[in-house]
């Protein structure tokens, strides 16, 4: 299966898989799609390099992408001290309590105390920097549109810029800006989206856009049929997330925690599908919704089931059950044919 868009960026299945993990984006790569590192979780620039320099090594010398996050406008910042103090003690205990729930063990004592400054305005500029003395063919951006300097910054290095969109007017504002891609993230999205579902948002950005613009669908996919699904709305490929979260090339050194909340995740039983809430959870603060699913403070019971409904569809057929492959690089192919018949 391929599209104008695997042509632009030398793939052969127009998948883009954005993972924390360079693993998985590696092994992503390996089998044909576009793997996207995420960079928020690098406060140490010298370890993004030398995670980047592993990624040039182990791709096979296949193309691949990063993501950051960064806002157009430049925010004033305030230092780590500023931040802690802004922090309730109850948020505090909310994370914690998180983390216990699903698994995770205490970090040792001293250690990883500083939260993840990639959120900053400043560290997510040194990301793209260290990016840019790399090869990768795409830079990402999770919070819409970067700087229009970044953009040209890109530019000048052959690099493609992509934008997160949730609305058909943001998406316009990307393209003005110079963003070469639009991910259409609807409401069935694992992270920040919008309020549009993505059967309705992914053909109005495609008309918005036009035809010069490629866009790619997100939310809920995972699987060759919604892939399909998200082609015939006028897409030219998918952005995917957390579909990978449950395959063998995932580290999983803190704990399994999270994966099998995953994976047992059911939108009739309530379960808790906290994940994507959990840093939100230390900002925002901690509710406990009618359903008794635990969450934060403005994301309703509705998009949570939603999310989990959509999450346990793709992510257990990817890690356990109907003899699905478990690596990464398997799950291309496996995504791609899985009840869609779409050739790989």
């Amino acid at each position: 299966m391929r599209t104008p868009l695997c042509d632009e960026f030398g793939i052969e299945h127009p998948i883009f898989a954005f993972t924390p993990s360079e693993h998985v984006a590696a092994a992503v790569s390996r089998a044909g799609g576009l793997g996207v590192l995420g960079c928020v979780r690098f406060n140490d620039t010298d370890e993004l390099e030398r995670t980047l320099s592993w990624l040039d090594d182990n791709t096979d010398g296949k193309p691949y992408g990063v993501d950051v996050v960064m806002p157009m406008k430049i925010p004033t910042e305030g230092t780590s001290v500023d931040l802690q103090a802004m922090i309730p003690p109850e948020h505090l205990s909310f994370v914690e309590r998180t983390l216990q729930q699903l698994g995770v063990p205490p970090l040792p004592e001293g250690e990883g105390r500083d939260g993840v400054l990639g959120w900053l305005h400043s560290v997510a500029r040194s990301h793209v920097d260290v990016a840019l003395a790399h090869r990768p063919v795409l830079i990402a951006n999770a919070l819409g549109s970067p700087p229009v300097d970044v953009i040209e910054k890109a530019h000048e290095h052959g690099v493609k810029v992509a934008a997160l969109a949730g609305a058909a007017k943001h998406a316009l504002s990307h393209v003005a800006n110079g963003v070469d891609v639009i991910v259409a993230q609807g409401y069935e999205a694992g992270g920040h989206t919008g309020e549009i579902a993505s059967m309705v948002l992914t053909p109005e950005i495609v008309d918005a856009v036009g035809p010069d613009v490629p866009v790619l669908g997100a939310g809920g996919i995972g699987s060759g049929r919604q892939i399909a699904a998200s082609l015939a709305l006028g897409a030219q490929g998918v952005w995917t997330g957390s579909i990978w979260l449950t395959v063998e090339e995932y580290d999983l050194s803190s704990g399994v925690g999270i994966r099998d909340g995953l994976l047992r995740a059911q939108a009739s039983t309530g379960q808790p599908i906290i994940l994507g809430y959990l840093i939100a959870g230390a900002i925002i603060g901690p509710t406990i919704c009618p359903t008794g699913i635990e969450t934060v403070s403005g994301s309703s019971p509705r998009f949570i089931r939603l999310w989990a409904s959509a999450t346990r569809r793709f992510c257990s057929g990817i890690g356990s059950g109907d003899g699905a492959p478990s690596s990464a690089q398997a799950s291309v192919h496996f995504v791609l044919s899985r009840r869609a018949g779409l050739p790989v």
